[in-house]
């Protein structure tokens, strides 16, 4: 692979928001998952498990996270944020307010962004998902490890054609997973990461994200930065 194709990956991946239901073969859900498990990770300590679904029982899981919360309430094994302040608030709301955009949601149309927010709990229409946990004992460094894994993940994916969308949403229902899947008490559950291929003609996949520039995410130290390549 050369940097071009890297970036290439980095550039097409994206967050999808709309599934075919054609399944993903055993044989491909094992090359991305043999692939993400390179990731880096403290001590090589690969904290990282992934419950995977497949077929009627990602149906049954769909059907069983949308009565969980449509009758309970969340309990994510994690923090949410406390609060998204100045950036990081508009690019959550540009991304947000994209996708209404593109589904045709208008502002002020509550009933509608709710409506577009279940489709968490539906998965997208995924026929595939994957629960990530990470011990508990390992604490934030377990859990900064598997966003390595998360990410290798979604790469591998991408370069086998295979579309991907990490959900925090689902998380927030953590209690649930443990119970549901059998995850012990001593694991983290820290995401879930839905994923198929992708129905290029859905209009929530119509838009994509912006990424800042430069100089608003590094800062520079040193002489020899300045030097061109030859």
């Amino acid at each position: 692979m050369t940097p071009s194709d890297l970036d290439r990956l980095l550039t097409e991946r994206h967050s999808c928001r709309a599934f075919r239901p054609d399944p993903v073969s055993k044989a491909l859900i094992e090359q991305i998952l043999t692939s993400a498990s390179r990731a880096p990770s403290w001590c090589n300590a690969q904290p990282w498990n992934a419950v995977i679904t497949s077929g009627s029982e990602t149906d049954a899981f769909r059907k069983a996270l949308q009565n969980e919360v449509a009758t309970g309430a969340p309990e994510p094994d994690l923090p949410f944020p406390t609060a998204y302040n100045g950036v990081y608030q508009a690019r959550r709301r540009e991304c947000g307010w994209a996708l209404y955009e593109a589904v045709g949601v208008e502002r002020g149309d509550r009933a509608g962004s709710a409506r577009q927010t279940l489709e968490n709990f539906n998965l997208f229409g995924a026929p595939h998902c994957a629960i990530i946990s990470s011990p508990a004992d390992l604490g934030p460094y377990g859990a900064m490890d598997c966003g390595g894994f998360v990410m290798a993940f979604t790469l591998a994916a991408q370069a086998l054609g295979i579309a991907t969308i990490p959900q925090a949403a689902v998380a927030s229902y953590g209690k649930f997973l443990h119970r549901y899947f059998g995850i012990p008490d001593d694991r983290l559950v820290l995401c879930a990461i839905s994923f198929g291929y992708s129905d290029a003609e859905h209009p929530a996949n119509g838009f994509r994200t912006g990424r800042a520039e430069l100089d608003e995410i590094a800062s520079w130290r040193g002489s020899t930065l300045h030097q061109t390549e030859n």
